[in-house]
């Protein structure tokens, strides 16, 4: 289904980014062959040939080529590491791969101490110098950032992923519906999406006044 929904977007010389079960050979080949754009996809055990290849690869990684450090928000600490290969390039049963590559985060809370860290494994149709490791590591934290600011609310806020609503036109109508309450509280620039809908789920006419529903909705509200 990626495939008609990115047929009406200019996709030339750009980067897609995508989770793993999008990491297939009919879309790699789509968007290098037809579209001309760039991927960087995700690799987990659906690719489980390629999965397996760069995790063996990247076992006895040295000294990471790129660190960020991010600023202490949320009340954690995060450190991003990227080790980078084009040596599996003629190896990997994958089309247009130009570079395979590992992404280990690191994150402390600041309030236990307790420390947690993830590896991803991914692969790029962009060259080294076409995306070194500190582009490849930006590009990477912005698929995140995407990920973290609507699909992270969507599950957690809306527990979407337990909905039950699964008949005829339900599902999408449901879905559209919460991806615009999103979008009307993002356009106020609330600090927190999850704490608005707390609120307004408390009173009922703090959302008309919200939306300015009625004729005496109060435009100075601090809303």
């Amino acid at each position: 289904m990626a495939i008609p929904l990115l047929d009406a977007i200019d996709l030339q010389g750009k980067d897609i980014t995508a989770d793993a079960l999008l990491t297939q050979r009919k879309l790699a080949d789509y968007l290098c062959l037809q579209r001309k754009a760039h991927y960087h996809f995700t690799v987990k055990g659906n690719q489980a040939t390629l999965f397996q290849d760069i995790q063996l690869y990247f076992k006895d990684r040295k000294q990471p080529e790129f660190i960020t450090y991010d600023p202490p928000d949320h009340g954690r600490i995060e450190t991003r590491k990227i080790w980078t290969t084009t040596e599996l390039n003629h190896y990997l049963d994958f089309p247009h791969v130009r570079q395979a590559f590992l992404i280990e985060r690191n994150s402390m809370d600041k309030k236990s101490g307790k420390e947690s860290t993830d590896i991803a494994y991914a692969i790029t149709s962009r060259t080294p110098e076409q995306a070194g490791a500190e582009k490849l590591l930006a590009i990477n934290r912005g698929h995140w950032s995407i990920e973290n600011s609507c699909h992270y609310i969507l599950d957690w806020n809306f527990d979407e992923d337990r909905s039950r609503i699964r008949t005829g036109y339900g599902p999408e109508n449901i879905s559209r519906l919460r991806r615009f309450v999103i979008g009307v509280i993002k356009a106020k620039r609330v600090r927190s999406v999850a704490q608005k809908m707390r609120k307004l789920t408390c009173n009922v006419r703090l959302v008309f006044d919200y939306l300015r529903m009625t004729k005496n909705s109060c435009a100075s509200a601090r809303l």
